[in-house]
């Protein structure tokens, strides 16, 4: 993977070289091998990549990369993985330039000369952020990926546009004025991070996945500038022969088969994350069918057994003979990587499984350069427990009076330390009868809101959010809902899209892609390819959720490859202690920030309602351990940030 960045500025401007300069040392860690600026100072576009080699090593895979013909010049944060057969393409219509190395880069480049940038992305399977500069039309166009897995920041300024895959490039670019977008950190309050259609700061945007934006400087006044799509998530249709489970397994094992086998092309060494559950163990069984030697796997645990999933992986990769490493972690490994992560996460970030992820991110890269996850498993083939229960749940509730369902909701909620307590005999009780932990949380979080609940967009957001009322927070609080997009879907499957659109970018694709890039390390998703999500679209429901069970035709295709009662167990995910956290090793760093009037002050919190939550918390009478660190996660985020924001962030005089 690399770091790109750049500028478009009106006026001839020398300096334009070392601005992109600045601002492609900001993404070091997102390419450590190798540097590369273009310029152009009379059309007031200068490029800057920074390059982690992984196909073609060569100095003709170096970038910014120009053309054949010289009119268009591109800097590719990119895998495509289909890119030896867009050349065979090319070669066979007598499209193809005189090719100077092998990567897929070049292969892009003379795919988007010959067919036009958008047939080029639609005919590409890949992960990707990419701009594209053509020098006769004197525009630019930025493209991001169909599920969002790079990232790629657009800003406005009154001189013309910037853009870099993190914050960080823009915070360099001479004159861009970072002042805090309020109704941002609002959304971050509600879902514990910035949603994709939002930025922590005004004037900038994030590219969409799955679509292309045009400019130029005639462009560069119109903040309304239209993104067009390219690729959509739910444009597929349903498979009309209807295939029975053996069909759709063959299918399915045919078409991820030959996507894994695309994702292992490499030049550097390459391995896989390894949880022992069913998303990770299919890619790494077969990542290990396609391979002659033992694949390298990796696996984190914690020293703390409740914690420590990683004897599960290892089970798992016992059976399958892959070369294994597991990482076992103490609490001391975990607490001291949080003072780091805002500098990690460039927009504030509070979903606690990152510490486990950039932990392993850090560890697998003294291995390999490359990873194959298993992530969007949960999201394209219905994993979470809220896809299979959601529509179910709610025609349940919506057969209680209302009256009842608040009558209900005061009982749980009367009950919640019991449900919620982490050496409660409740939690004792679940872990026995090997139910999801995680039930118990969700219990006590829906338990006051059950009589507000009337239609399924109701119960996704009190499904999301972590602090499921920011208004109480803070002041002139307004939250884009997610939950208002439309898709054509109903029930389970809406839950689905939902989570595909919003939360997977959002949160997990942010989550890993800047764990594995602080690292230098690349990580690919075959979930994620189109062609399997295609593949995951066209299947009736029943085989993907069934029986109160989710991703059933993975699990019978992991069948094939590995006993189930190796697998099978309630899905736990990254278990963080935060409550314990707050109350032990914790306490004096969020003390200090807590403390501080000036942070609050500066992003308007209401400081009585926080002192509240964090005072409930420690006399133990509420676990208010999720809602407290995606509070400190956006103090912490500030003490970095604030030196870089420009006039009053927050106003109270606003209407």
């Amino acid at each position: 993977m690399c770091g790109i960045c750049g500028v478009l500025r009106s006026g001839l401007d020398a300096s334009l070289a070392g601005t992109a300069r600045t601002m492609v040392d900001t993404l070091h860690h997102r390419g450590p091998d190798d540097v590369g600026i273009w310029a152009d100072p009379e059309a007031g576009m200068a490029m800057g990549h920074r390059r982690l080699s992984i196909i073609d090593l060569s100095p003709a895979g170096a970038q910014p990369m120009m053309s054949f013909c010289e009119r268009y010049v591109i800097v590719f944060n990119d895998e495509i993985y289909n890119h030896l057969i867009l050349r065979k393409d090319l070669e066979t219509i007598g499209a193809a330039p005189s090719w100077k190395g092998t990567s897929d880069t070049e292969t892009l480049l003379a795919a988007a000369t010959h067919w036009g940038l958008r047939e080029a992305l639609q005919r590409a399977h890949g992960m990707f952020a990419l701009a594209l500069w053509d020098r006769h039309a004197k525009q630019f166009h930025l493209a991001r990926d169909r599920m969002g897995e790079k990232p790629l920041y657009l800003a406005r300024s009154p001189e013309g546009w910037a853009f870099g895959s993190e914050l960080k490039a823009l915070l360099a670019v001479p004159g861009f004025e970072a002042r805090l977008c309020r109704d941002a950190i609002a959304s971050y309050l509600a879902y514990g991070y910035v949603p994709d259609t939002q930025c922590i700061f005004q004037n900038v945007r994030k590219v969409p996945p799955g679509h292309v934006i045009s400019l130029s400087l005639i462009d560069a006044i119109d903040e309304t500038q239209p993104f067009e799509t390219f690729s959509d998530l739910l444009d597929v249709g349903l498979d009309t022969d209807s295939p029975n489970r053996l069909q759709a397994v063959d299918r399915l094992e045919a078409t991820l088969g030959q996507v894994v086998e695309e994702q292992m092309l490499s030049d550097v060494p390459l391995g896989c994350f390894l949880s022992g559950g069913v998303d990770s163990s299919l890619i790494a069984s077969l990542m290990q069918s396609r391979s002659e030697q033992a694949i390298r796997t990796f696996a984190i645990g914690f020293s703390e057994a409740r914690f420590n999933e990683a004897t599960h992986a290892a089970a798992v990769a016992l059976h399958l003979g892959t070369e294994h490493t597991e990482f076992i972690l103490s609490e001391q490994d975990a607490l001291g990587v949080v003072t780091n992560l805002p500098k990690i996460y460039d927009e504030p970030f509070a979903d606690s499984s990152q510490i486990p992820t950039v932990l392993l991110c850090h560890e697998a890269r003294k291995a390999v350069t490359v990873a194959l996850t298993g992530d969007g498993g949960d999201e394209i083939f219905g994993g979470y427990n809220r896809h299979v229960m959601g529509s179910q749940l709610l025609a349940r509730l919506l057969g209680m009076p209302r009256g009842l369902r608040r009558s209900a909701g005061q009982i749980v909620s009367a009950c919640a330390p019991a449900f919620t307590l982490e050496d409660g005999w409740l939690r004792r009780v679940a872990s026995t009868m090997r139910l999801p932990l995680t039930a118990l949380d969700k219990a006590a979080k829906l338990a006051p809101y059950l009589g507000e609940i009337d239609d399924l967009p109701a119960l996704y957001e009190h499904f999301s959010r972590g602090i499921n009322n920011p208004e109480c927070f803070l002041e002139g609080a307004s939250i884009q809902k997610p939950s208002e997009l439309r898709f054509p879907v109903e029930g389970a499957e809406w839950m689905m899209a939902m989570y595909s659109m919003t939360y997977l970018p959002g949160d997990i694709l942010v989550k890993v892609d800047r764990a594995a890039m602080a690292a230098s390390l690349e990580t690919r998703a075959p979930y994620l390819d189109a062609r399997v999500i295609t593949a995951a679209w066209a299947l009736p429901l029943e085989m993907k959720i069934a029986g109160g069970t989710g991703k059933q035709v993975l699990r019978s295709l992991l069948d094939r490859y590995v006993p189930r009662d190796i697998i099978e167990r309630p899905k736990q995910g990254f278990a963080i202690p935060l409550d314990r956290w707050l109350r032990g090793d914790l306490r004096g760093w969020a003390v200090a920030l807590l403390s501080d009037n000036t942070l609050l002050d500066l992003v308007g919190l209401k400081s009585a309602a926080v002192n509240d939550l964090w005072t409930g918390h420690q006399l133990g009478l509420v676990n208010n351990g999720t809602k407290l660190w995606t509070i400190l996660m956006l103090l912490d985020w500030l003490t970095h940030y604030r030196d870089n924001l420009v006039g009053p962030v927050y106003d109270k005089t606003y209407s």
